[in-house]
């Protein structure tokens, strides 16, 4: 009996020494302590306290830290004793009699200790792990704020969680900083920090010991405009600049959602991850692309992705070495063209000012602000200023300008985006200026002068379609009396049987008959008598627009006729964008809309028939989906890549499909892909890029993060799908269902650990063992997973990606990680918001 008392102790001493053991609070009291593998764990069960070893160190050194609690790895968001680990030797945290957290090695010496408690600590105080991960040490025990002495949060390590500040409080004398760990398996500060830099607008930094690497650029305000699209539904960033503190924060709407800021030492980075599906997502990241490198164009020089070239030289300047420019290396800057005019005693009259658009304000560290004056006082008190280069509104909140910042120094680091930043304007001499303006106005007259010509083209164009219409419309009417007084069956042309719609009335709704819509109207009988009826036999499908029926006209022609379901949450809206938009569109991978039909509340499209339907019929389908070897899959791809470039880039209007998937791309008898339903597309002017919609509509699974969370769409919006149904088309798995289990990842994430691992070629259908072109495999994959990288900016065209996919010469970047869009359940999918977990696209109309 002593023999099995002694052997359980035995085991428990065991458990104790090699397991955690988490004590049932969440907080220590005054002279309290946890000792070895004891914890605390906040009150809701998300952040854990305790002490750990990181991985790769033999379990020697040991500290003290906070990580998440239900979330293997585990995931350390803050170390206390980061310079002094405990070294072969049991650890005891303490909360001591002045108020201090100590550590404690097993001799008893202080490895780490808190600062002086800042107010008079009771004998009820107590230090309480938050659900926000923040440690807090209360006077008495309340863990009220007015009674915080201490937290962690104001010693931030190489994270950054909701609710934490980043920045400086000269009330406390604190600077918050966040610093990379050393290497993965040791939390001692590493040399790559991001910070707060204090002086003139405030502005934070990524640092490599003394070199920046990046920055946030300046605040103005509203943004920090070296970071414009930094917006979400589900996450809420500030910047708060008073006298006595600066700071950038962030919170998160959905309170079960896990999201921290990190540094990144070995890539030099600032990333953000996200849980989502049993993984960090890494949802956006700085430095994202070259023009993201701090100064990467040198002095007065600005960058642009969206140019021909990279490094352009501001207005009034030129490269300082036009060799270097040449090879493009702008990180010389650029110089004058003119000197300015300012000299003794002058007030410069001589010099003016050129205004550049949708700029990243220069750094602005060096810079001076005048917080009550106004732009055109700034500008006065620049021209005063011999030493003056550049001014701009030092506050554009709420669409106004308030204060004004001075540049008298070099301006670095200067970006132009496509979206609307902030105004700069620049000092040049008036003569530059009187060029700049006369070019301008050069630009200007060339301009009218073209829209004059195209104009009167364009009239008598219209002029002599005009006469052309209406003797087609006479001939044709004539035709159709001689077919009323003939009484012999099928006289007539042998055509497709148009015929006059029954219903004038409907004219006034649909308003765009032959003359908007070059689209025959075909009369509701002709629509019964090709679909017996809408017999269930001939139906082939359904989406959210409702079912599809196949048919054969008097002529023979098969057609699918779409129809239109009373219970469709798409309507006249829809329909009519539909009709609009594909009829002026012609290419060989889009199907072909050959006419329609409006009968009072009856609308239906008539398309050339798909004889093999749609494309997730085959790769989805266990039997069918033998039927496709490699080649047939690659050219099906290159197929829906050409198709979608002439949509975005070769075509008289730039069309947003919004949907892209495998069930909208439907196969002809030869398996030629072509792009369909184009009920929710949008079209782009000219020199749009971007839009934004406040009900995002579309099938999860192929929608874009940025599409997902923000309703921001765009060409890059329908390249992210594209680059998903690619990995579907090659792997034979549906990205919204596919779960890797043992690994816990989604397929675009299982995608990119095989990728990085050199294993891309696991990723390939196992139908086709094995029978395939390695290395055309292996670079659809990689587009693919270039198409579908979490910043939009960071997609490639359609135009390169066809290059990319048709050349085997073609340079082809190394991906990043993907993005995944986050912040719904799949429970969630088939709701109001418009979005569907299957193959059915619901839809709401969206304001425009």
């Amino acid at each position: 009996m002593r023999a099995r008392a002694l052997f359980l102790f035995l085991v428990l001493f065991l458990a104790a020494a090699f397991f955690p053991v988490s004590i049932s609070t969440d907080a220590i009291a005054l002279g309290a302590s946890i000792a070895g593998n004891q914890t605390l764990v906040s009150p809701g069960g998300v952040f854990q306290l305790g002490f750990f070893s990181p991985a790769g160190a033999d379990g020697r050194r040991t500290y003290l830290g906070i990580w998440y609690y239900n979330i293997p790895g585990p995931t350390v968001a803050w170390v206390a004793n980061r310079q002094n680990p405990l070294v072969d030797s049991p650890g005891v945290l303490r909360l001591s009699a002045d108020g201090r957290l100590v550590v404690l090695d097993g001799q008893n010496g202080t490895v780490w200790s808190s600062p002086a408690p800042t107010g008079n600590v009771t004998a009820s105080a107590a230090a309480r792990l938050r659900d926000d991960g923040n440690l807090v040490l209360s006077s008495d025990g309340s863990g009220a704020d007015q009674s915080v002495v201490w937290q962690s949060f104001d010693y931030p390590t190489d994270t950054l969680l909701p609710g934490m500040r980043l920045g400086v409080d000269l009330r406390a004398g604190i600077t918050r900083n966040i610093t990379a760990w050393r290497n993965p398996s040791d939390p001692s500060p590493g040399d790559v920090t991001f910070k707060l830099v204090i002086g003139g607008l405030p502005q934070f930094f990524l640092l490599r010991g003394a070199t920046r690497l990046y920055t946030s650029g300046p605040w103005n305000g509203e943004i920090l405009t070296g970071v414009p699209y930094l917006k979400s539904s589900d996450f809420t960033f500030k910047v708060v600049w008073s006298p006595d503190e600066t700071y950038y924060s962030y919170s998160i709407g959905a309170s079960s959602l896990r999201s921290r800021l990190v540094v990144d030492g070995t890539a030099g980075k600032l990333e953000r991850f996200v849980w989502i599906n049993g993984a960090w997502s890494n949802f956006w990241y700085y430095p994202t692309d070259p023009c993201d490198n701090y100064a990467t164009c040198g002095a007065f020089g600005y960058c642009d992705t969206a140019g021909t070239t990279q490094c352009n030289c501001l207005p009034g300047f030129q490269p300082r070495s036009p060799q270097q420019w040449n090879l493009r290396d702008g990180s010389g800057g650029c110089v004058r063209t003119t000197n300015l005019s300012c000299g003794n005693g002058s007030s410069g009259a001589g010099d003016g000012f050129w205004v550049v658009n949708r700029m990243k304000l220069p750094e602005a560290t060096n810079a001076t602000v005048y917080a009550g004056m106004t732009l055109e006082q700034c500008r006065q008190v620049c021209l005063n200023n011999c030493s003056c280069r550049a001014y701009a509104a030092a506050n554009v909140s709420g669409g106004a300008s308030r204060g004004c910042v001075i540049w008298a120094v070099d301006l670095l680091d200067m970006r132009q985006y496509t979206t609307v930043v902030e105004d700069v304007y620049i000092r040049l001499a008036q003569s530059e200026i009187d060029a700049l303006n006369a070019a301008a106005n050069s630009r200007g007259r060339t301009s009218k002068r073209v829209v004059i010509a195209v104009v009167a083209t364009v009239a008598g164009v219209l002029l002599l379609v005009a006469v052309g219409c209406c003797c087609v419309w006479r001939r044709r009417r004539k035709r159709r009396q001689g077919e009323t007084d003939s009484a012999a069956p099928g006289g007539g042309d042998d055509v497709l049987p148009f015929r006059a719609r029954k219903h004038a009335a409907l004219d006034e709704e649909w308003r765009c008959g032959e003359e908007d819509v070059d689209l025959p109207l075909l009369d509701l009988a002709v629509i019964l008598a090709a679909t017996d009826n809408f017999a269930l036999s001939n139906k082939i499908g359904e989406g959210g627009f409702g079912p599809v029926y196949m048919g054969k006209l008097e002529c023979g022609q098969e057609v699918a006729v779409k129809r239109l379901s009373r219970r469709s949450m798409q309507g006249a809206v829809e329909f009519k964008n539909e009709v609009k938009l594909i009829a002026k569109l012609q290419h060989r991978n889009l199907v072909r809309l050959l006419g329609c039909c409006i009968d009072e509340d009856e609308r239906m499209l008539l398309y050339e028939y798909m004889h093999n339907q749609s494309l997730d019929t085959f790769i989805f389908d266990e039997g069918k989906r033998r039927l496709l070897r490699w080649q047939k899959r690659f050219d099906i791809i290159l197929g829906i890549a050409r198709g979608l470039q002439y949509l975005h880039e070769d075509s008289r209007f730039r069309i947003i499909h919004r949907d892209l998937k495998a069930s909208n791309v439907l196969l002809d008898r030869n398996m030629v892909p072509k792009i369909s339903d184009f009920g929710i597309a949008r079209m782009f002017g000219g020199d749009q890029t971007t839009a934004h919609t406040m009900k995002v509509i579309g099938t999860y699974g192929y929608m874009s993060p940025e599409y997902a969370m923000d309703g921001v769409f765009s060409m890059k919006s329908d390249i992210y799908s594209f680059g998903v149904l690619v990995l579907e088309i090659i792997t034979g798995k549906r990205n919204r269902g596919f779960y890797e289990a043992e690994l816990d990842l989604n397929l675009l994430r299982y995608a990119w650990k095989l990728w990085k691992e050199g294993r891309g070629v696991d990723l390939v259908d196992e139908v086709m063992d094995g029978s395939f072109n390695y290395s055309e495999v292996l670079r659809c994959i990689q587009v693919a997973l270039l198409c579908v990288e979490v910043q939009p900016r960071n997609r490639p065209l359609m135009s390169s990606v066809v290059m990319m996919l048709a050349s085997e010469n073609a340079t082809v970047p190394e991906p990043n990680e993907p993005g995944v869009n986050i912040g719904k359940n799949t429970s969630d999918t088939e709701s109001s918001q418009g979005l569907t977990a299957n193959n059915v696209t619901i839809t709401e109309i969206d304001a425009r």
